[in-house]
C-alpha cells in the first residue's frame, strides 16, 4: 500500500491561543514577539495583522512601522507548550507515526489506521473537529500520498482549511503553472537565483532539470524531484537523542563590547547547552561559536574536539574561539 500522510498546521498558533484566552483581542491586529522598542522579530501574528504585510520573522520595528496601532505581546512559551501537548494527544490517537516539526505542526502517517483515502479524510475532519471543540482552536489539514504533497495541501486553503492531493498527477496539475516560490523549501534567495536564470514556474523546473541542478546542486536535484511530485520520505518520529547539534543563543537589547560580560554570557549559554545534552545522554565532538555584530554581519568559528562532556569544557573551547575574533560591538 502507498503511504497516506496527513499534515496538520495550526492557524497563527500563538496568536490564536491568546485570542482564545482573551476574547477582547479577537478581530484585532495582534503581533506576538518582541516589543516595538526592543530588538527582535515577530514570532507570529493574527490574520488581521497579516493584512498589513506583517509575517513571522519580520523585524519588529518594521512590523511597528506598518502597523503602529497593532497590539504587541510577548510570547508565553510555557502556555504554548502546554497547549501543544494537548494537540499531540489528539493527533497521536489517529497516527501510526507522528513527526513534529514545531509546537503547532506535524506529519502524521495514517496508512495503517486509515487504510484508504476515505478513512484518511474521516480522520482529518475528526482532528479538525476535536481541535476546535476541545481546545477552541482552528487548524488547516492536508491529506496526501507524500510529505511534500501533504504540506502543500495544508497550505492550500488556510486558515481553517482542508485539501487533498491523492497522487503525483494531482500535485502536478495543481502546481505546474505556479511560481517556483510555491514549491515547499524554495525560499526568497533560491527563487531569485532561479528567476535570474529565466526559471520562473514549476513547469520551467520540469523542462530545465539539468540547468536547475547545475545552479543549485543537491538542492536542485530535490527540487526537480518534487516538481514532478516525487517524494518517498517516511514520517520519522523525532527523538532528542538523535540530534546532530544542540545550541543556544542570546540577542542583546543593546550592543555589548565588554569582554567580561560577553564571557559571562558564554558561560551561561554553555551551561544551557550542557544541561540539554545531559538530559539526552549526549556529548559534543565539536564547538561552534556564532556572533552577530552591531552592523548585522554574521560570523561562525568552529573547532573539532575529542570530547566535550561538561559546561566547563564547552565554555573553555568557546572562549578560545571568541578570543580569536577581532573585537567589535556584538549584537548576538
Amino acid at each position: 500500500m502507498n503511504q497516506i500522510i496527513i499534515h496538520v498546521d495550526m492557524d497563527a498558533f500563538y496568536a490564536s491561543v491568546e485570542m482564545r484566552d482573551h476574547p477582547s483581542l479577537r478581530g484585532k491586529p495582534l503581533i506576538i514577539g518582541s516589543m516595538p522598542n526592543e530588538r527582535g522579530v515577530v514570532a507570529t501574528c493574527s490574520y488581521e495583522a497579516r493584512k498589513y504585510g506583517i509575517h513571522s520573522a519580520m523585524n519588529i520595528k518594521e512590523a511597528y512601522r506598518r502597523c503602529p496601532n497593532g497590539i504587541y505581546m510577548r510570547p508565553d512559551f510555557d502556555k504554548y507548550k502546554a497547549v501543544s501537548a494537548q494537540l499531540h494527544e489528539i493527533w497521536n490517537t489517529y497516527a501510526d507515526a507522528s513527526e513534529y516539526i514545531a509546537l503547532d505542526e506535524a506529519y502524521l502517517d495514517v496508512t495503517g489506521k486509515a487504510k484508504n483515502f476515505d478513512g484518511a479524510r474521516e480522520i482529518a475532519h475528526t482532528i479538525k473537529r476535536r481541535t476546535h471543540d476541545e481546545l477552541g482552536l482552528s487548524c488547516s489539514v492536508g491529506v496526501a500520498y507524500s510529505k511534500t504533497a501533504a504540506k502543500t495541501a495544508s497550505e492550500e486553503k488556510k486558515p481553517d482549511g482542508y485539501f487533498e492531493i491523492p497522487d503525483e498527477k494531482a500535485i502536478m496539475d495543481l502546481m505546474t503553472e505556479r511560481d517556483v516560490r510555491s514549491l515547499y523549501t524554495v525560499g526568497v534567495k533560491t527563487a531569485e537565483k532561479l528567476h535570474d536564470a529565466g526559471i520562473h514556474t514549476v513547469r520551467d523546473i520540469q523542462e530545465q532539470r539539468e540547468e536547475v541542478i547545475r545552479l543549485l546542486g543537491k538542492q536542485g536535484q530535490w527540487l526537480t524531484q518534487i516538481a514532478f511530485g516525487m517524494d518517498d520520505r517516511k514520517v520519522v518520529p523525532y527523538l532528542p537523542q538523535n540530534a546532530k547539534s544542540i545550541s543556544r543563543e542570546l540577542t542583546f537589547q543593546e550592543d555589548v563590547s565588554n569582554d567580561v560580560l560577553l564571557k559571562d554570557v558564554l558561560f551561561l549559554l554553555s551551561l544551557c547547552v550542557d544541561n540539554r545534552a545531559k538530559r539526552y545522554g549526549l556529548y559534543g565532538k565539536g564547538i561552534t561559536l556564532k556572533i552577530t555584530f552591531s552592523d548585522m554581519k554574521n560570523i561562525t568559528r568552529s573547532k573539532a574536539v575529542m570530547s566535550c562532556e561538561s559546561a566547563i569544557e564547552i565554555y573553555k573551547e568557546a572562549v578560545q574561539l571568541f578570543e580569536q575574533v577581532k573585537k567589535r560591538p556584538i549584537r548576538l
